[in-house]
């Protein structure tokens, strides 16, 4: 099939007539069928059945169709990388992406050194998922990500600014107080409580159930989350014990919870990444220096 093939059978695809897709795609009804018709020839098979002025997808087309959907999205990935490129680094805007857990005390401690050095700089910020940074940063949609996952495509580069660790949240009166006076828990002594558990998918989630099997223990998560501050919010309410990277932990409400550290030391690397392909602007290095020191400060006291 030509792209234009593909344009028009997309577009009956979306409409369900010709005529309709003739007005998505801005040309002609007679353009429409004449296009079909070829795209058909070439196949050697039918994409629709005709009725009463409606057209039917065929089997053949319903298995063509989510190929089809693939292909529009990348064209999509791809003018949206040209209007980027075509936009050019703006060194009047800075454009960070980071995941939420980093939202509520890290990055605006970091702006706010930031805003002081740099008054004339529009800052953009979008909390997202790692597997979402990467891709915006591919597509050159953010100048900066900051993200506990590694680096996983060969275009981004890493920086890792510092290592916060895995805490413990437990609601006021869960853990005894022997564990309290001591001021750090293990493993093993949250066997029989409630935990609030992480999707193992998560990077911090992956982190603890390594060092649960290493540890050789199992916990009974009362419910699974997939933010850390979503457990954090668990352990205020009482629902469980929160197992949390450190800055989040910054977070907690000290009326409503305790907070122990997590033994072993879980580290949770957090690092800045960025498109290999661009030099880095004066505003990305300077907020990655203030989020460094950022870091620092918060881990230290945790």
């Amino acid at each position: 099939m030509r792209l234009r093939h593909i344009e028009v059978f997309n577009a009956i695809m979306l409409t369900g007539s010709v005529s309709a897709a003739a007005r998505l795609i801005n040309i002609t009804q007679p353009a429409v069928s004449r296009t079909l018709q070829h795209a058909e020839i070439q196949l050697g098979f039918s994409l629709f059945q005709r009725a009463k002025g409606r057209l039917t997808p065929t089997t053949e087309a319903l298995a063509l169709y989510p190929h089809i959907e693939r292909l529009f999205a990348q064209l999509d990935e791809v003018q949206r990388l040209a209007a980027n490129l075509r936009a050019g680094t703006d060194s009047g805007e800075l454009r960070i992406l980071t995941v939420l857990a980093l939202s509520y005390e890290v990055l605006p401690r970091a702006l706010k050194r930031f805003r002081e050095k740099h008054p004339g700089v529009a800052v953009t910020v979008e909390s997202l998922h790692s597997p979402q940074i990467m891709s915006a940063l591919l597509l050159q949609e953010a100048d900066v990500g900051f993200a506990f996952s590694p680096a996983v495509h060969p275009s981004l580069t890493q920086e890792t600014l510092a290592d916060s660790r895995m805490t413990c949240i437990a609601p006021k009166g869960m853990l005894p107080r022997a564990l309290l006076r001591n001021g750090s828990v293990a493993l093993h002594d949250l066997v029989k409580l409630p935990v609030v558990g992480l999707d193992s998918r998560d990077p911090v989630g992956t982190s603890l159930s390594q060092a649960c099997r290493q540890a050789g223990v199992g916990f009974q998560a009362v419910v699974t989350v997939q933010t850390y501050h979503a457990a954090l919010a668990m352990a205020h309410h009482g629902l469980g014990v929160a197992l949390v990277d450190g800055c989040t932990a910054k977070s907690a409400d000290l009326e409503k919870v305790d907070v122990l550290a997590l033994e072993p030391l879980i580290p949770v690397p957090i690092r800045a990444l960025r498109f290999a392909g661009r030099p880095d602007s004066v505003p990305v290095r300077s907020i990655t220096r203030f989020m460094r020191e950022a870091v620092e400060e918060m881990s230290s006291s945790v």
